[in-house]
């Protein structure tokens, strides 16, 4: 395997990510995706609560159908990238998506735009989104070497946060400009961006090739077997599934509340996002130098305790300017402390698994983090109706204790510094999960392989 890197540099020298070629590319397409993403992520709550006159019930099931298909096909779509070539499936995914959302504006100009038309792109994009996502998240370790994961997942959250910002006040723009449907034309461009970089990176990929013997859901099951064989990824699944849980019910009527209830305009509701995209920039720059100093587990666990406080200012919220800036503060404080959390346990995680495993673990992850999110959506939609939208956040912000007790009765809470091999497989993928040979090239250095403390069980973060 062979990277794509300008001369080296000198002796004893920091390796720069900013020069490898492929990592720049993948960056710079994964980048733009999650732009657009964000113009979508504000412009259709607004095009569903302000133009298509929403219920409650109604945004709760539309989130529901965005949610569910990564519930069902996570697990499918980490075998599948474990096994074919991810480059070609991140622009499989890349090109639905696009032909989904160029879709909206189109029915707009015909005036046949409906909310069942647009619960059904939603659930297309969950599919597309996760047949990407599975593969674009395990392609990274193949990219660089595994001494890097913790520096690339940093520069990649706070390239990501700031991509988020720019989505979020272009979504605004857009929606002021030419009306949220033609709005989403952004992330319609971003994909195709994104398909195009991918298409770009020339670091060759080396598949498994697949045993005609061997079914797909063969490959799964040795996938949860390994994440359940080991400690450290089992519980930051575990926490990352009951954070997904929590936020998924708090996401699901955030911004019906905040549009409606709160009486916040549609640019003051991108100015909210893009705050909180702003914390999760400082938050994943600062992971590394946060995780060094106070170690990789009390980093998370204090904060996994802050977030639930987060909740506060929206919970006592009502309309007006000085509130809207009290809510973006607190949004940025909790996602400064979800990206801190996120990036560190995304590079444990990578870190510790096997390259044949890297597709398969994070599917067991999303699959379970994602299968929450349906169930939250529905959970949050009864309650909304049943006892009001305000009671329901409340009922969300307590639910933000359950990580944070998952982790703190749990060794991992102790770790004080990043792992430094994989796990080692199952007997049943020995054979499979051998690592791949990191590639060549002075900005990817052989690993300097630091023991692994005996009680390090890597703390969970954000999904």
């Amino acid at each position: 395997m062979t990277s794509s890197t300008d001369p080296s540099p000198s002796p004893g020298a920091r390796p720069s990510l900013w020069r490898h070629h492929d990592f720049r590319r993948y960056l710079t397409g994964q980048a733009a995706s999650v732009t657009g993403s964000s113009v979508s992520a504000m412009v259709i709550p607004v095009l569903a609560v302000l133009e298509l006159h929403a219920t409650t019930a109604e945004v709760a099931w539309l989130t529901f159908l965005s949610q569910l298909p990564p519930a069902l096909l996570a697990l499918h779509a980490g075998a599948l990238a474990d096994r074919h070539a991810k480059r070609k499936q991140m622009i499989t995914g890349d090109l639905i998506s696009a032909a989904a959302l160029a879709s909206v504006p189109v029915a707009a100009v015909l005036d046949r735009l409906s909310l069942p038309h647009l619960m059904v792109v939603a659930a297309v994009l969950g599919g597309a989104g996760v047949l990407h996502d599975a593969a674009a998240i395990s392609l990274l370790p193949s990219l660089v070497d595994r001494s890097l994961i913790q520096r690339s997942n940093s520069r990649i959250g706070a390239l990501f946060a700031a991509a988020t910002t720019a989505g979020s006040s272009l979504g605004a723009a857009l929606t002021a400009l030419l009306g949220p449907a033609r709005a989403l034309l952004g992330d319609v461009l971003s994909h195709l961006v994104s398909a195009w970089c991918t298409a770009r990176i020339q670091t060759p990929e080396s598949p498994r090739p697949a045993e005609k013997e061997r079914r797909l859901h063969t490959e799964i099951g040795e996938g949860l077997r390994y994440v359940n064989g080991d400690h450290r990824l089992r519980t930051l699944t575990l926490v990352n599934a009951t954070t997904s849980g929590a936020l998924a019910l708090l996401n699901t009527l955030w911004a019906l509340y905040l549009l409606r209830t709160l009486a916040m305009s549609a640019t003051a509701f991108g100015v909210a996002l893009g705050c909180g995209a702003f914390g999760a920039a400082v938050g994943a720059l600062a992971a590394p130098s946060l995780a060094a100093r106070y170690g990789p587990g009390p980093m998370m666990l204090a904060a996994l305790a802050i977030t639930p406080l987060t909740q506060i200012p929206l919970l006592l919220a009502s309309p007006g300017l000085v509130w809207q800036f009290a809510i973006g503060a607190a949004l940025f404080l909790q996602l400064a402390c979800a990206a801190a959390a996120g990036t560190t346990q995304r590079s444990i995680r990578q870190i510790v698994t096997a390259d044949a495993m890297q597709a398969r673990m994070q599917a067991v992850s999303t699959w379970l983090t994602s299968g929450a999110r349906p169930v939250a959506a529905l959970l949050a939609g009864g309650l909304g109706s049943w006892i009001g939208v305000r009671a329901t956040l409340i009922v969300g912000s307590c639910l933000l204790l359950v990580p944070f007790l998952v982790l703190c009765r749990s060794p991992l809470r102790t770790l004080r510094e990043m792992p430094g091999s994989p796990a080692a497989p199952p007997p049943c993928t020995a054979a499979l999960a051998q690592p791949a040979p990191s590639p060549r090239g002075p900005a990817v250095p052989e690993p300097a392989a630091p023991g692994d403390v005996r009680h390090d069980r890597s703390p969970g973060g954000a999904p």
